[in-house]
Order: structure tokens, then sequence, then C-alpha cells
């Protein structure tokens, strides 16, 4: 069965960085979008950032952009999330997930994922 599992959560002070990472099995992972959304408390889940199948395009959200950096290992079939300069709004649950039938401009629409991971938890606090 397809299966994606998130970690390298935990709490880091502002400022901080961690890195989380995606890995996939039971698919065709290196034909597959990756993308990694988030959810913090009483808010909607929101996209974060994707990673294409074929040219390896990368998307993020404006609120990230420039912090966190988004790759694939094809090989190890892992996805990572690199997060730095982290602030309390980043505080959220963040799942993976991977879509098959990949738009450019929908990237961060969850209606696009196939499968999806549990998630793990990134709280920044000082």
């Amino acid at each position: 069965q397809a299966q994606l599992v998130e970690s390298g959560g935990g709490l880091v002070q502002p400022g901080g960085s961690l890195r989380l990472s995606c890995a996939a099995s039971g698919f065709g992972f290196d034909y597959y979008a990756i993308g990694w959304f988030r959810q913090a408390p009483g808010k909607e889940r929101e996209g974060v950032s994707c990673i294409s199948d074929g040219d390896g395009r990368t998307y993020y959200a404006d609120s990230v952009k420039g912090r966190f950096t988004i790759s694939r290992d094809n090989a190890k079939r892992t996805v990572y999330l690199q997060m730095n300069s982290l602030k309390p709004e980043d505080t959220a649950v963040y799942y993976c997930a991977a879509a098959q039938s990949f738009w450019y401009s929908a990237w961060a629409q969850e209606s696009i994922y196939d499968y999806w991971g549990q998630g793990t938890q990134v709280t920044v606090s000082s």
C-alpha cells in the first residue's frame, strides 16, 4: 500500500532551523509530485511547498519563500523540506502528500493529491 511518513519535526527557537523528511513507499515515487502542507491550531490546512516529478520544478507559498527549500532524492524515495529562519507563525503540523496528476497552477490545492502522510509537529517558540 502507498505510504508517506514524515519525520524531523520538533521544538525550535525563532530564527532556528529544521529539516523535515518525507519517506515514500508503495507507489511510483519518481512519477509523483510531492507537496508539503501545514495546519496550525484553529486554521485550515495550507500549501507550503511542492516539487514536481519530471523537471523538479519547485513552488513556495509567499510566507515561506526565501526561508524554506524543498528537494527530492528519488534513489532514497524521500523529499525534504529545509526550514530556516523559523518564525512562531510557522508552528503547525506539517504533512507531505503525493500527486500523480500534477498541475503547476494548482499545486496548493489539496484535491490534487492522492496520498497523505500522518504529519509531524513543528513548534517555534522561545
